[in-house]
């Protein structure tokens, strides 16, 4: 009989949103096939200190059932857990076509695979973005610790998987002055009925690299860590508030994140659809596998 600590379940870690190690956001991928517990699952996360990690397993309805875990909870969907788990992926020649699908909390997410030499890229399809309600700039300026007149436009939550509360700001320099008071967003949280409303994603309409449109910081409350290097599926919810604001001119830009952390992430988004009738977000990232290995558990 084997002993619960004798399981062995392979893994890689993988830096999403980068070509290269220690930048973009990491990820570890596990390869548990259903069989861990919940708790289990929290555990190793909290091991890791990464913000997110994935754990697969068969699926009836797609190629890959994925679950997605922070240090304290399961949440519906996660962005460059996407783009990492699918690299892990392509990388072990667990699947050789250019497309894949995810069955996840969220829905089915679709990922497309492309290569370029020996750059791949991948490429997931958020599903179409749901408007939720409107926040006063002063309780979001309270969150911040930024003055309300900094930001431009009423910060609203938006969803393409997770719901944040996307806040555009004036400048590089209101967004590297950002903190964030957690007893005001517990507030906040306490009188919404989104579940698993996410902090407040905050971005800009310039960047520290010439060809970025966006920057943007998500710093983070219940996570291991004080803030998201790269955050995938808050990018395509901001990506759908700024094109159906108007604050953008083009469906395609880069956004990038990161680089206050020194891991400087890069995603190239396209929203689908004119503002108003958004059909959904393609994100678009590449990956780097830092390290593969087994859990032994």
């Amino acid at each position: 009989m084997v002993k619960a600590y004798d399981r062995q379940f392979d893994f890689d870690w993988v830096d999403a949103f980068s070509q290269k190690p220690f930048c973009g956001n990491g990820c570890a991928v596990v390869y548990d096939d259903g069989v861990l517990s919940e708790q289990s699952c929290l555990n190793i996360v909290r091991e890791t200190s990464l913000v997110e990690c994935t754990f697969l397993s068969s699926s009836d309805i797609a190629d890959f059932r994925v679950r997605y875990f922070l240090s304290d909870r399961e949440i519906p969907f996660a962005g460059h857990p996407t783009i990492a788990t699918a690299m892990s992926l392509i990388s072990r020649g667990k699947h050789d076509k250019n497309k894949l699908v995810f069955e996840t909390l969220a829905g089915l997410i679709h990922v497309e695979v492309s290569c370029s030499g020996d750059q791949i890229k991948i490429s997931m399809t958020q599903p179409k973005p749901k408007f939720g309600f409107k926040i006063e700039k002063k309780f979001l300026s309270q969150i911040g610790g930024i003055p309300e007149n900094s930001i431009l436009r009423i910060p609203q939550v938006v969803s393409t998987g997770l719901p944040f509360p996307i806040v555009v700001v004036d400048s590089l320099e209101t967004l590297q002055k950002v903190t964030i008071d957690y007893q005001a967003l517990d507030k906040l949280r306490a009188t919404s009925s989104e579940n698993d409303l996410m902090e407040p994603f905050w971005v800009c309409l310039s960047s520290p690299r010439e060809n970025g449109i966006t920057f943007s910081r998500l710093l983070l409350q219940s996570s291991g860590r004080s803030e998201d290097p790269f955050t995938g599926s808050a990018t395509g919810a901001m990506a759908a508030y700024l094109w159906d604001n108007g604050l953008i001119q083009n469906p395609t830009f880069t956004a990038h994140q990161g680089d206050f952390l020194g891991r400087p992430g890069e995603a190239k988004v396209e929203v689908l659809g004119p503002p108003g009738n958004i059909s959904g977000v393609k994100v678009t990232g590449s990956a780097y596998i830092l390290m593969t290995g087994k859990l032994k558990i």
